[in-house]
């Protein structure tokens, strides 16, 4: 039997694949029993706090385990709500909140929710790796607009504008993922601009909005005319080390939200309420975990930038989220080539720039999230790497 078009094309069909080649030689690598230094994707080595576990256990064994409302528990939904308003100035309501499987079923329902069958998604290139099968999978189209290493990877308002025309959403991520840049306001206003003057929806994805080094997280929603097209992704897999529990929301007008109860009904149905419990009980007691795991991020930027520094690696230090990016192109390769060297000859797992875009080619981007002494001497060894090679070249 033939399977249908949008799955098979999900990966756009092209050299890259899905982008994570070098993440599942790892695996396999791992499972043949070979000992692999994994700086390939964002999965903390911090546990989840026991508070918050301890409140998914009491609301599993109170009986909250029946199915849940696919518009997520009122509880949840007015603590998301809550959240936003005090960190956006936004007014937000519990209309105004979905809860998903996740962030990732988030930027699908999104997706969904903006386009049409053959409407064009924008992204910006670097972009995280799923993002275009998601559009994909949504129906749409794919064009990137390229935020240039130059530019410190802030994506430029005359770029977007001259991408624009036609499109009929825009897919952003600040703090962003792969980059560690941090939207400024003169970037986000332009962003802006442009949405409205090309009628665009814009998906915000703000998982890391807590985990910014330098700088401030400015919500683009909260900018004048962009609360009526803003759908806002968020998500307690970064903020609060629940990347597990698959808790997630979006939000946005009431409407838009309306309309997104029927596609859960449809897919996931609902998150269930025990983990929807324990979300609640992070939000609401959660600030100073939060603060604890954004201030370790800071500090392993900072340590991972230090370990770096003079040698043929170059680095910018992120502004925020939970990884660095590296330009190796003094090393004469591509980050394909360089990251599949790098696993075979160190045993060192990074994923390639290449895996996030053409923008981000000859980078490869290392997550922070290894205790911090065996981070440092895996940098320390791939800066080692790195100069054997630029000599070599």
């Amino acid at each position: 039997m033939k399977l249908s078009n949008r799955i098979l094309t999900l990966d756009g069909g092209g050299p890259r694949g899905d982008g994570w080649s070098v993440y599942y030689r790892a695996q396999d690598m791992l499972a043949a029993g070979e000992p692999v230094t994994m700086l390939c994707i964002g999965e903390h080595d911090r546990k989840t706090a026991p508070f918050i576990l301890d409140a998914m256990e009491a609301s599993a064994r109170g009986g909250n385990t029946g199915y849940a409302l696919a518009l997520g528990q009122p509880g949840l939904r007015d603590a998301i709500a809550e959240r936003v308003t005090r960190e956006t100035g936004v007014p937000t309501g519990r209309a105004n909140v979905i809860v998903t499987t996740g962030g990732q079923a988030a930027l699908f329902a999104s997706m969904c929710a903006a386009l049409d069958p053959g409407d064009t998604a924008l992204l910006v290139d670097p972009f995280y790796a799923t993002y275009p099968a998601t559009a994909r999978g949504a129906g749409g189209r794919v064009r990137t607009v390229r935020a240039r290493p130059e530019a410190g990877f802030q994506l430029e308002r005359a770029a977007l504008d001259a991408a624009a025309e036609g499109a009929r959403a825009l897919l952003i991520n600040t703090p962003h993922n792969p980059t560690g840049a941090v939207y400024s306001r003169e970037t986000l206003e332009g962003i802006a601009e442009v949405c409205i003057r090309h009628d665009l929806w814009l998906i915000s994805d703000e998982v890391y909005s807590g985990q910014v080094h330098d700088g401030e997280h400015i919500s683009p929603r909260a900018l004048p005319g962009m609360a009526e097209r803003t759908l806002v992704v968020g998500s307690l897999s970064k903020s609060h080390v629940m990347t597990g529990f698959r808790l997630g929301w979006v939000v946005g007008p009431e409407a838009a939200i309306e309309a997104m109860r029927c596609l859960a009904n449809g897919t996931t149905y609902g998150v269930p309420g025990f983990i929807q419990d324990a979300a609640e009980t992070a939000l609401r007691e959660g600030a100073a975990e939060e603060v604890e795991v954004a201030a370790l991020y800071t500090r392993r930027r900072n340590r991972a930038v230090a370990a770096l520094a003079g040698s043929a690696v170059a680095v910018s230090p992120p502004q925020g989220a939970m990884y660095v990016m590296l330009d190796i192109r003094a090393t004469g390769m591509d980050g394909e080539a360089f990251a599949m060297a790098l696993l075979e000859r160190e045993r060192i797992a990074v994923m390639p720039g290449e895996s996030f875009g053409e923008a981000a080619a000859g980078h490869v981007r290392v997550a922070l999230t290894i205790e911090d002494d065996a981070m440092v001497a895996a940098l320390s060894r791939l800066a080692r790497f790195a100069e054997r090679l630029r000599e070599a070249a």
